[in-house]
């Protein structure tokens, strides 16, 4: 693979941070050494997720805030919120976030007595939405397949996984398999265009099935790169 951006001094802000999704990722970059602001919809709420992280073993560096303060500060902005609220919520950073690489990691889910399943989304995908909605922003789409048990448990030191990174900004998309790689044992991996980002959204319920069939926490390799 080609060398990678040097992305060591990026600052990395999460929307929806206080959840596990969002907490687990924000918990890796700060053990790689990044500055980490967790962002929510309560400021308070922010701030203590982010005391909890910095309590954490190895962890430190990570501030909390309402999601418009963390957005104005950060270099990368990744949306880790519910599905429900993603659009009203990027519809009112839509200044903040303006000129930023946003990265969507969010699956459109609806789950019913038979499981995980994709929903369909008028866009195409959760990505293509933030795009919509962020057209001065370079939006790329990753992390959707990354078990948050894995990344908040401080014994698994290295994720067994690579992160398929989408989009149509090429110097964005490389600096987010830079930001991938600095999770210990992850690789970020080009997987398109950010068109082709509903099937990387969609296997997310394939891999909810897999883990429940397995009790396991699965993740993806890709062979022979």
């Amino acid at each position: 693979m080609a060398e990678l951006t040097d992305v060591s001094g990026v600052v990395v802000a999460i929307l929806g941070g206080t959840g596990d999704q969002g907490k687990g990722l924000a918990y890796r970059f700060a053990l790689a050494g990044h500055r980490v602001l967790v962002g929510s919809r309560d400021a308070g709420r922010a701030q203590r997720a982010a005391e909890e992280l910095n309590d954490m073993p190895g962890g430190g560096g990570v501030e909390g805030g309402e999601n418009a303060a963390v957005a104005r500060e950060a270099d990368v902005v990744i949306v880790a919120v519910p599905w429900e609220g993603h659009r009203a919520t990027l519809e009112g950073l839509r200044a903040e976030l303006a000129g930023k690489i946003v990265v969507d990691c969010v699956n459109p889910l609806g789950f019913d007595k038979q499981g995980a399943y994709a929903l369909a989304v008028e866009e195409g995908s959760a990505a293509q939405q933030a795009a919509a909605v962020l057209p001065e922003s370079r939006v790329a789409a990753a992390f959707h397949h990354v078990s948050a048990m894995l990344l908040l448990d401080p014994d698994v030191a290295s994720v067994d996984l690579d992160v398929l990174v989408l989009g149509d900004d090429r110097e964005a998309t490389d600096l987010v398999q830079a930001l991938a790689g600095r999770i210990g044992g992850v690789r970020g991996i080009y997987g398109g265009r950010l068109r082709n980002a509903h099937q990387v959204e969609a296997l997310t319920a394939n891999l909810i099935s897999i883990n429940r069939r397995y009790k396991a926490h699965a993740g993806v390799r890709v062979t022979d790169v």
